[in-house]
């Protein structure tokens, strides 16, 4: 005798293998057979993104396993957040992210603002090209931590930039500045004055934990 398992597993499976029409599809037959929208994203997706940063960790998932799984959670949130708009739900904090003034690439920025959102964050993405002045705003706004990414060293100086005018508006000492890109090291965010600095997207998404829980101590 087969035993079916619950649609919340089988959704989480579906997008550790990337599979977003599948994904998708589970999300509305979750929905359809009265599971709730909570458990479908918390058992679900952020299980699932979860697992993924493990194995990315672990150097059993690499970039592009990251982004079709990435890939496929945003195909069953395109499902969910009508139904999550009215629920009640316990945000694991507020980030902004983006790349910094003068660069334009946003690949590896998008995927840190998608793993971020599969662990629960609620995630301001401010783009590419974004000047000091935004991100201040973005604080001001309400955000626990500032994400700055970079991947060419000619940008780089401009993450020191975004810290100082922070600084100068009074909101350092409120708001955890993390950094990441290619070119970026921890000697480099230590140098500038960021709170923690990571070379991955499973990585940051620990980082954003360990620095909101330092924002918003109990």
């Amino acid at each position: 005798m087969t035993t079916t398992l619950p649609c919340e597993y089988r959704l989480r499976q579906a997008v550790l293998d990337g599979n977003a029409s599948e994904a998708a599809s589970l999300a509305a037959e979750g929905l359809a057979s009265g599971v709730p929208p909570l458990t479908l994203l918390d058992e679900g997706l952020i299980a699932a993104m979860g697992e993924a940063g493990r194995l990315f960790e672990a150097g059993e998932f690499f970039v592009p396993e990251l982004l079709v799984s990435a890939r496929a959670m945003k195909a069953a949130m395109t499902v969910l957040e009508p139904r999550l708009a009215d629920q009640p739900r316990q945000s694991a904090g507020r980030i902004a992210i983006g790349t910094v003034a003068g660069d334009l690439h946003d690949i590896g920025k998008n995927l840190v603002a998608t793993m971020l959102r599969g662990a629960g964050f609620d995630v301001d993405d401010l783009g590419v090209d974004v000047t000091p002045g935004q991100f201040v705003a973005a604080a001001r706004a309400g955000a626990d931590v500032i994400g700055i990414s970079s991947l060419l060293t000619t940008t780089m100086v401009s993450m020191r930039a975004v810290v100082q005018a922070l600084e100068e508006a009074g909101l350092r000492d409120r708001v955890k500045v993390m950094v990441g890109g290619a070119p970026v090291t921890t000697e480099y965010a230590n140098a500038i004055g960021a709170d923690g600095f990571s070379d991955n997207a499973g990585g940051a998404v620990t980082l954003a934990r360990r620095l909101t829980a330092m924002a918003r101590p109990s």
